[in-house]
């Protein structure tokens, strides 16, 4: 299949989902993430908040802020198109719709934090296969914002995948400019390459 049709194909299957689907979801990857966020020690960790049939973050960002790591949220950049920012998000941080019609916090420069800064980055995404490929929503912002970060090997930030069981599939078809993920979670397993 097209890529195209690999999206279509699993949005509506994450987005057939029930209530009670999605919250066991959400609890059985947070049980599967503590492990690897009780090796981090106040860790600047950036989540995204879900949309389109995502897997809930909300209980994932509670627990990030519980045990005293930051939370940042991307925020679509101003003034480089197709990229994003890392923002730092509390309870209280003013928030709007970004014109995808997905919540950010209002942008604040000194509450940015620089992509090498950040421990982990949790990205979205619609589709994975065996070898960690990701298949985004097809606008690239994650892709261009890490594209350094792959290109020069970084070790810092842990990229890392939070999906559905029903996103994996068994090959996507890859581009140049995808960023392979080395860990992605299910509520099924935590999966590294």
């Amino acid at each position: 299949m097209k890529r195209t049709e690999i999206r279509d194909v699993i949005r509506k299957k994450r987005n057939s989902l029930s209530s009670k689907e999605q919250r066991n979801a959400e609890n059985a990857v947070k049980v599967n993430l503590s492990q690897l966020l009780n090796s981090y020690k106040n860790a600047k960790i950036a989540v995204y908040l879900s949309n389109d049939g995502e897997l809930n973050t909300s209980s994932l960002i509670d627990k990030i802020q519980i045990d005293n790591h930051e939370v940042y949220l991307p925020v679509l950049h101003p003034f480089t198109s197709g990229n994003l920012l890392f923002q730092k998000y509390e309870k209280n941080s003013p928030m709007k719709a970004n014109r995808y019609g997905i919540f950010e916090p209002e942008l604040n420069c000194s509450h940015v934090c620089p992509v090498s800064e950040l421990d982990i980055i949790f990205t979205p995404l619609v589709a994975f296969d065996d070898s960690g490929n990701r298949l985004g929503m097809g606008g690239g912002f994650y892709d261009r914002t890490l594209a350094r970060f792959y290109k020069e090997g970084w070790q810092k930030p842990l990229l890392v995948g939070i999906a559905h069981n029903c996103q994996k599939v068994a090959q996507l078809p890859t581009e140049s400019w995808d960023i392979p993920l080395k860990t992605i979670v299910t509520p099924e397993k935590l999966y590294r390459w």
